[in-house]
């Protein structure tokens, strides 16, 4: 990659554009940042352009240019969504950049009709779980459904684009369903975690402390461990259940913020709300929980969780099984399936010896295929794939 940058001239010998076309700020900083920033250092001009709420900050000091959007993550309104895409349409025509990296579902089908109409020369879409579009029988997710993989089928297979997906399960949906052909893929599981700042700690003590750390939504199975945490309640069971998150208002799947105070108010839950923090949070945890109800791509929170040695129980659904090893460093369960989480939590609030057997297996897996440098390495490596067929025509 760096003798890319250092050899392009396209530009009369600057050095070669790579834009990164995420939805907000704050996913592109909690997930994709060390990508740009080894992008950066391989001598790459890196361009962030994204809806600037709360971290531009952050994006500039690592001396990335930041070029905001008005779109909005949840919107479906034609007259919007037509601005958004003429707004991207824009973007590309001034940056006219080398590579564009699309994240998520809405940037890579924008991004990808942009590409083609600008005349991108090279563009790789991340679909980092194919998440409620695609696994929601809601009317909303029924209706966007058909027309997302429509479209699909005819953008993921230009010649000079690559799909980037987390887990084989969302690979098969879309062979299957979108006809994209695997030599256009690459399996690259999750976003990276820093191990040296992941690092294990020792199981606390006292009592038993289950931690969900995510966004607060049905979706994510939040309900089904407030089931659990009161029933444990009823039962006398020394656990705590820890929920750490804010709610996303524009989620449909959102929990108020008055239900969630109303569940700490019984004394059911202690709810943090969002933190910066998670090392700390994990340090205190005896036990990580992601009850989701829909396929992930492969959660951060839980690739977190495994490098500091936690054990998990989660849901057997797509991209939680990727980081989970069912009886070795946590437990799967069936999604919506309170009864079978609570066995699950008992079964670990109960043997220390298992929490920790099962915490050092998930250090070591998670150390093995879900670090920071091997997910750089790997991205990088697809850039490439693509720069090298460019250069070789």
């Amino acid at each position: 990659m760096e003798r890319y940058a250092r050899e392009n001239t396209d530009r009369g010998g600057q050095r070669a554009k790579l834009l990164f076309l995420v939805t907000e700020d704050w996913y592109f900083c909690s997930h994709r940042l060390p990508i740009a920033r080894a992008a950066r250092d391989a001598g790459f001009d890196v361009a962030v352009a994204t809806r600037v709420q709360n971290h531009a900050d952050v994006i500039h000091r690592e001396k990335l240019r930041l070029i905001p959007l008005k779109w909005k993550r949840r919107s479906i309104n034609p007259w919007n969504e037509t601005r958004a895409l003429a707004e991207l349409i824009g973007v590309y025509r001034r940056e006219r950049p080398d590579l564009v990296h699309h994240i998520a579902l809405k940037p890579t089908l924008y991004g990808s009709i942009a590409a083609r109409v600008t005349g991108t020369p090279a563009y790789v879409n991340t679909v980092a779980g194919l998440g409620y579009v695609f696994t929601s029988r809601e009317l909303k997710a029924r209706v966007l459904g058909p027309v997302m993989r429509f479209a699909f089928r005819r953008l993921l297979n230009r010649p000079n684009s690559r799909l980037i997906l987390q887990n084989p399960d969302d690979l098969d949906v879309l062979t299957r369903y979108c006809n994209v052909r695997p030599e256009q893929t690459c399996l690259i599981r999750g976003s990276g975690v820093d191990m040296s700042v992941f690092a294990p700690t020792p199981d606390p003590d006292g009592i038993p402390n289950v931690t969900m750390v995510s966004r607060m939504l049905w979706s994510k199975g939040v309900g089904e461990l407030v089931d659990v945490a009161k029933r444990l309640k009823q039962m006398g069971e020394p656990i705590k259940v820890t929920l750490v998150g804010a709610p996303d208002p524009e989620n449909p799947a959102s929990i108020p913020v008055s239900q969630l105070k109303k569940w700490q108010t019984l004394g059911l839950v202690e709810w943090l709300g969002h933190r910066d923090d998670v090392t700390d949070i994990w340090s205190k945890a005896s036990i990580a929980v992601l009850p989701t109800t829909y396929g992930e791509g492969v959660p951060k929170v839980l690739i977190e969780a495994a490098a500091c040695a936690r054990p998990i129980i989660a849901t057997d659904v797509p991209g939680c099984r990727e980081i989970v090893i069912d009886g070795e460093s946590g437990i799967l369960v069936p999604p919506k399936n309170s009864d079978a989480l609570l066995e699950a939590i008992r079964r670990l609030a109960g043997d220390p010896g298992l929490r920790k057997r099962m915490g050092e297996r998930g250090r070591t897996h998670a150390a093995n295929g879900f670090s920071e440098e091997t997910v750089i390495e790997q991205t990088l490596s697809c850039y490439e794939s693509l720069i090298s067929g460019r250069k070789s025509l």
